[in-house]
């Protein structure tokens, strides 16, 4: 019970820093925020990801050229340049290392109002932490598993961050529903969407990629937009009717 707590709660704090300081933030420029709110995210997305943790600004411009790119050559992120789901993740991080370490280079339009903290991700952005992170994980799931097949969370724990991104990322351009025909393949996985939060209306989302609210029909709740709306009120964020497309 311990472990299965302990993976919900992972799940959906991390999910709620990528979806929305990553995704929304960095790479969309949904709402705005101020340098202080701007470094929490950046230590909540640290503690919630841990070992999959992640440059916002990398993220960011690596987001915008899927964008720029759908389903083509230069899309950083994309099922059709890769034969699978294990060859997208691995095409998906040397794509984002050598946007990271400045080996791909990027047309300035990408990388314009990015949260960049260059101290903090030179310190916590190594392979020293996130060997340190998957030793706390395997601890934990030592010290509290009860039963054998709890330990097959144990690599999406690990890779948490990947994995989340790597399920919209490849499903939505695979399976499910379309509420807008266009010139890529994303869909939207689930009309109901519990599990990624409003990120799996991935067809609404590529039609108004600056939208804060990914939901469009009736039936569609947007969880992530629900949170963003509630910051706003207390002052958290601003929400910005139109973001960077």
């Amino acid at each position: 019970m311990v472990i299965l707590i302990f993976f919900a709660i992972h799940w959906y704090s991390s999910l709620f820093f990528q979806s929305l300081f990553h995704h929304r933030y960095a790479a969309h420029g949904m709402f705005r925020m101020s340098k202080f709110w701007e470094r929490v995210f950046y230590i909540g997305c640290f503690i919630t990801q841990g070992s999959s943790y992640i440059s916002a600004r990398a993220y960011g411009i690596m987001h915008r050229l899927h964008h720029a790119n759908t389903d083509l050559k230069g899309d950083p992120h994309s099922p059709a340049n890769d034969p699978n789901l294990f060859a997208m993740m691995w095409s998906t991080r040397n794509n984002y290392f050598a946007i990271y370490k400045g080996r791909t280079v990027v047309p300035e339009k990408f990388t314009k109002d990015l949260p960049d903290w260059k101290a903090f991700d030179r310190i916590f952005h190594n392979y020293i932490f996130r060997m340190s992170w998957i030793a706390v994980y395997v601890a934990f799931y030592i010290a509290f598993a009860t039963a054998w097949w709890q330990y097959l969370m144990l690599p999406v724990t690990i890779l948490i961050g990947s994995f989340q991104g790597a399920a919209v990322n490849y499903w939505a351009h695979w399976f499910g529903y379309v509420n807008f025909k266009q010139s890529n393949t994303s869909k939207n996985i689930l009309p109901v969407d519990p599990i990624f939060w409003g990120e799996s209306f991935h067809n609404n989302h590529h039609q108004f990629p600056g939208r804060p609210n990914n939901a469009h029909r009736w039936f569609e709740v947007d969880m992530g937009y629900l949170a963003m709306k509630a910051m706003d009120f207390l002052g958290i964020i601003k929400l910005r009717k139109v973001g960077i497309a």
